[in-house]
């Protein structure tokens, strides 16, 4: 049964939820608002739709994210989950639900319908997700800008130092982590799970071999997969990483040689993905609207992350 589900995002960072009534199946649960599409009906005409009827609101802009599939012993649910950025109106549930404004990871209503777990994961995840470039700035240019970086909101960082020796590596590890933990920021060793358990990262970001190669994904710290097509997106899917990058999008510097999906095909490739990709490749900041407008839960940046402030 495919379903149009709406993450209504306001300013502030919160989202919507809705409760489900009496009469329906899980009443008194918490979801995020939507509704079934209608035959013949797209799932972007049934979301507009829907958040007509249910919250007397009109959809102003709105990006398709991320789609879940789950089996309720009622029905098995294809959700197609679109960030609702702009509206006019105020949300009101016009069929009597409550509604309520919920900062992620910090959601104080239950219970949550089981097929929003995903979500809440993904919801936790910033716009950019920066790449570190050490190897070409050296250390104390790059640690000076990631400081910059950080004070000017950069959470998620992926540090991707290939031709660092072991203590080189764990050196500056140390000294990105000291200025990330203060400041609420997650750091991904570009490697494998052991070592960045040992570094004391937040997760392990794997490249398209290491997920090829991969039969399941570490539990206790966040995982991440470079992609470059549709095999190694739908092979990130299943292992279930927490997010992948797909690239490049555009002619970069750093991979000549590989020609740039361009956006057309990056939407085609992410539609239907059941996890968030980050778009990557020749991008900066200013593409982050375009990123998501195509389907990118955000941009991954090397270069355009440090620049110098």
């Amino acid at each position: 049964m495919p379903v149009a589900a709406a993450v209504l995002l306001r300013n502030d960072g919160k989202v919507l939820l809705a409760q489900r009534l009496e009469g329906t199946p899980y009443p008194g649960y918490w979801e995020f608002p939507g509704g079934k599409l209608e035959p013949g009906e797209s799932a972007v005409a049934a979301l507009v739709r829907e958040l007509q009827e249910e919250l007397g609101i009109e959809v102003a802009r709105a990006a398709p994210w991320i789609t879940q599939r789950y089996e309720y012993p009622h029905a098995h649910v294809e959700l197609n989950f679109f960030r609702v950025f702009e509206w006019h109106g105020e949300p009101h549930g016009r069929d009597g639900q409550a509604v309520v404004w919920q900062t992620p990871g910090a959601f104080d209503v239950a219970p949550l319908l089981p097929a929003n777990t995903a979500v809440l994961r993904a919801l936790a995840l910033p716009s950019v997700y920066a790449i570190s470039v050490a190897e070409d700035l050296g250390e104390e240019i790059f640690l000076r800008r990631a400081r910059s970086a950080l004070d000017g909101g950069l959470r998620l960082i992926q540090l991707r130092e290939k031709s660092f020796a072991p203590v080189r590596l764990e050196r500056l590890a140390q000294a990105l982590l000291s200025l990330a933990l203060p400041r609420g920021a997650r750091v991904l060793l570009n490697g494998d799970a052991d070592t960045a358990r040992l570094l004391g990262c937040h997760g392990v970001h794997w490249s398209s071999a290491r997920l090829a190669s991969a039969e399941t994904r570490p539990d206790d710290i966040l995982c991440a997969a470079s992609c470059h097509d549709a095999e190694e997106l739908a092979r990130a899917g299943q292992i279930g990483v927490d997010f992948a990058v797909l690239g490049p999008v555009k002619e970069t510097p750093s991979h000549p040689q590989a020609p740039p999906l361009g956006w057309q095909r990056f939407a085609e490739l992410v539609s239907g993905s059941p996890i968030p990709v980050y778009a990557l490749g020749g991008l900066n900041r200013a593409d982050i609207d375009l990123a998501m407008a195509h389907g990118a839960h955000g941009v991954a940046l090397r270069r355009a992350a440090w620049k110098d402030l």
